[in-house]
């Protein structure tokens, strides 16, 4: 068995620090790179895609809404056309950057709000697979298991990697729970590995209800702004070897349509 590890990071702004980068491209398999809507900047796109490219990383694009302020956390609401062009738009900015380091980008993953809220709107899941498949069918999409915007990705015909989170607490309907509310985001190091290693093995999680949820997962997400998020990573991966588990970086294949 495998599994992927992907870390959303180039979340840095200007003269603002953002994210652990460093330390997790030494761990990770796939780097999810801002794309300068709701983190990021030229500077901080090119300096990550070298790095990781130096690591081994595989790059993809993070496109968000754009909102700077909120960092891309919170809902907005676009017309399925413009969030369709605002995910080309973001894409083709890292695509040129990280063409200028000789990468090719591999994956696209949104961020925060547009991802939460595609994992359950069909327009929107369906916009943002436009979006990706429109720059190239050859990207694949990161998106929640069981989701409206896995769905969107495989009818589009793309690759879809099925994402979990180790370090989030799940819903009964196979959701996160909101960052808001309390316990949403889990902290003991030794409870996330326990979950990362259940998911990876075994396909399954326990949700805030205390039931569990079958979730088959290929990448494991670990957040760069997570504080100690490097350490955090090295454990899960520890963790995870020690299961049995290989850490390799997803696998392509192409839905038929």
């Amino acid at each position: 068995m495998r599994i992927d590890l992907n870390s959303d990071m180039g979340e840095a702004f200007g003269p603002w620090p953002m994210g652990d980068d460093e330390v997790l491209l030494t761990v990770v398999t796939s780097a999810n790179v801002a794309c300068g809507f709701h983190a990021g900047d030229p500077r901080v796109m090119r300096d990550t895609v070298r790095r990781a490219a130096r690591h081994g990383v595989r790059v993809g694009a993070h496109p968000g809404f754009p909102d700077l302020a909120g960092f891309g956390r919170r809902e907005m609401q676009m017309r399925p056309a413009d969030v369709e062009d605002a995910v080309i738009y973001q894409i083709g900015a890292l695509a040129a950057v990280a063409g200028a380091e000789g990468v090719r980008l591999a994956h696209v993953k949104p961020h925060g709000a547009l991802y939460n809220m595609a994992w359950r709107d069909r327009a929107m899941a369906d916009a943002i697979a436009r979006g990706v498949a429109a720059v190239s069918t050859d990207l694949a999409l990161f998106a929640p298991a069981g989701s409206a915007l896995a769905a969107a990705g495989h009818d589009a015909g793309l690759t879809v990697v099925a994402e979990g989170f180790a370090d989030r607490a799940y819903l009964a309907d196979g959701t996160l729970a909101s960052r808001a509310t309390a316990g949403a985001v889990l902290t003991d190091e030794a409870a996330i590995v326990a979950r990362a290693v259940e998911m990876a093995v075994h396909g399954r999680v326990m949700t805030v209800a205390g039931t569990p949820l079958d979730l088959a997962v290929e990448t494991l997400c670990v957040h760069s702004d997570t504080p100690g998020a490097g350490r955090l990573a090295a454990a899960i991966r520890e963790g995870l070897t020690r299961a049995g588990v290989t850490i390799a970086a997803w696998e392509r294949r192409r839905a038929e349509v």
